[in-house]
């Protein structure tokens, strides 16, 4: 049976006061203790909650605000007596009705400030997660019986076979739209038969293997950081680490080496896709037949805007499985912070695309592949 809730004052050899608080401090044990402690006055040295058997939130409020009136400090206790004294005192904070006036100058340099910040943290855990991806490829490098092969093919046909309809229909679409755009513009000067070369050359260099990492980014990326931050919402992350399995091996390398694999495969699929697609609006609409079609390609298009096609899209890759699974292992707190990230790592995964195509555009023409 709980003992009620007591209070004792006594005197000290300094002629201060201290007042001894012992039972249950609970809503059902208090009886008159808030009207005693309200008739107490100052000056009061301390109050002593170590002969405290429990307490609830009611008894712990009693007690701050005795403490806040009286101007003297709590005590002696148990930690957790003392954290959760602590905790009502920290309600018990003035709120401002209405916010604060910002001026809307230092509001839009707080939002910048604020995203360069976030911007940089986030380029700091991309690096510190590419540099984990790398000691974990390391480790499978030394103890190959630890490779997941079975998961890795099923991130092929994920990434890769089940991603062949859309992207092939996509390709063949811009391929329609470049030949289409470019005949427009060429035949003011008589020269449609340029139409193949800007084809050909946009769609192996450039557009092919950029468009397809854009659609893989959307489509797969996404899934990843959704996929991952669903099990660190559900700690089923946390329970791989308890048991011993890596998330790093069994969750992030499959991802991301499925997608550097497929993505040269499929960059090469969407170009001759999107070439087909050219070659068709060719025919239709300008009277070439495919057989010239292809010969004029084989004559202008050089073999190294294919290299450079099959170059990039191995990096691009890399971008979207990273992204996409660092994102998914940053979720905490709540199911919201599921979609935040999903999006975060499509925009940051296209982001960096972009970014590192432009690179790759200024490189091949320093060294010659222009």
């Amino acid at each position: 049976m709980n003992k009620a809730a007591d209070l004792v004052e006594e005197s000290r050899d300094d002629g201060g006061k201290v007042i001894r608080l012992s039972g249950t401090w609970s809503i059902a044990c208090l009886h008159d203790m808030p009207n005693r402690l309200d008739a107490i006055s100052g000056p009061i040295a301390c109050i002593d909650v170590a002969d405290i058997d429990h307490m609830d939130t009611i008894g712990a409020w009693t007690i701050h605000r005795t403490a806040k009136r009286l101007e003297t400090e709590v005590s002696g206790g148990s930690t957790d007596c003392k954290r959760l004294i602590g905790a009502v005192g920290k309600i018990d904070e003035p709120v401002d009705i209405r916010p604060t006036y910002v001026s809307p100058l230092n509001r839009v340099l707080g939002q910048i400030g604020e995203a360069v910040i976030n911007s940089v943290n986030t380029l700091v855990g991309l690096l510190g997660f590419f540099g984990g991806v790398l000691v974990t490829v390391w480790g499978l490098i030394r103890h190959p019986s630890r490779f997941r092969i079975n998961a890795v093919v099923q991130r092929f046909e994920v990434v890769g076979v089940s991603a062949l309809g859309i992207i092939g229909l996509m390709s063949f679409l811009i391929g329609i739209v470049i030949a289409q755009q470019g005949a427009v513009q060429l035949r003011q000067f008589g020269m449609e038969m340029l139409t193949i070369n800007l084809v050909g050359r946009l769609t192996f260099r450039e557009l092919g293997v950029l468009m397809t990492a854009i659609m893989v980014a959307g489509r797969s990326g996404s899934a990843f950081a959704a996929q991952l931050g669903t099990m660190k919402l559900t700690e089923e992350v946390d329970a791989m680490r308890t048991i011993g399995v890596s998330p790093m091996e069994a969750l992030v390398l499959p991802r991301t080496l499925a997608v550097v694999v497929m993505m040269p495969l499929l960059g090469f699929y969407s170009s001759i896709i999107a070439i087909i697609g050219g070659g068709f609006l060719c025919a239709v609409s300008l009277d070439i037949p495919p057989i010239t079609f292809v010969q004029r390609l084989r004559e202008v298009v050089p073999i190294h805007d294919l290299w450079v096609g099959l170059i990039k899209a191995p990096v691009f890759g890399l971008i979207i499985g990273i992204s996409g699974c660092f994102q998914g292992m940053q979720v905490k707190a709540n199911a919201e912070e599921v979609g935040l990230r999903t999006t975060a790592a499509v925009v940051q995964a296209i982001f960096l695309v972009i970014v590192l195509d432009a690179f790759f555009a200024v490189f091949f023409t320093w060294v010659g592949w222009n």
